[in-house]
């Protein structure tokens, strides 16, 4: 890979109404990514969530698509044909880039399909203990993670970095309404190909009241 591709990257965000996050997420991104194209997905957002985006106009290359008929993996997939670069990475539109080690990550990802990071929980400002789903973001690296809990391998698209070939030949289920990521971890499997947890990386989680992951607060 040419020297000056190293350090760029696209980023997909999808965006329903997190006007209270999404300026976190960005602004972590020009931080830590300054190099990436950002694509934006929205769901109809009906506060002032885009107006924040398009703030960041001037420090990132953003693109910005709306959407219907949303499901988390038709917006992936449609994202991915505006992504310039050939690693992806699909951060939460409440997720905060803390940590970061891109020339790793691109490393791990000529062996790895898929390379998610820790996630840290906070809860109304927060850190919160990691029980539950957190219980899985551990602090040493795991290839092909497994959850106990849900009883099925464990992919987290909050903060998940790819290899833009492989989700050209797998695409996300846009059938399920959620839980894509550990969908299409059960289908690379079969491909027998592999996927990576790392702590090496990092994303602060911010609490939604509509998340999903946040079963077991506190």
């Amino acid at each position: 890979m040419q020297a000056d591709l190293m350090d760029k990257v696209s980023v997909i965000i999808r965006n329903k109404n997190e006007s209270q996050f999404i300026g976190f997420a960005l602004q972590s991104v020009c931080d830590h990514l300054p190099n990436s194209n950002v694509v934006v997905v929205d769901d109809n957002s009906l506060d002032d969530s885009m107006d924040i985006v398009k703030m960041f106009n001037t420090r990132l290359n953003i693109k910005t698509i709306k959407i219907d008929d949303y499901s988390p993996g038709k917006a992936l997939n449609i994202a991915i044909n505006y992504c310039q670069h050939e690693t992806i990475l699909i951060l939460s539109a409440h997720a905060q880039i803390v940590r970061m080690d891109l020339h790793s990550v691109k490393k791990k990802l000529k062996k790895f399909a898929a390379v998610f990071g820790n996630q840290t929980p906070i809860y109304r400002g927060k850190k919160i203990t990691k029980r539950y789903i957190w219980s899985h973001f551990i602090d040493g690296e795991v290839t092909n993670m497994w959850s106990d809990i849900e009883n099925r391998p464990f992919l987290h698209n909050a903060f998940c970095f790819y290899n833009k070939k492989d989700l050209i030949d797998l695409p996300f289920d846009e059938s399920l309404s959620g839980k894509e990521d550990r969908y299409w971890a059960i289908d690379l499997l079969k491909k027998k190909k592999s996927y990576l947890y790392t702590p090496e990386i990092e994303v602060n989680h911010y609490y939604t009241v509509n998340g999903a992951t946040w079963k077991g607060i506190g």
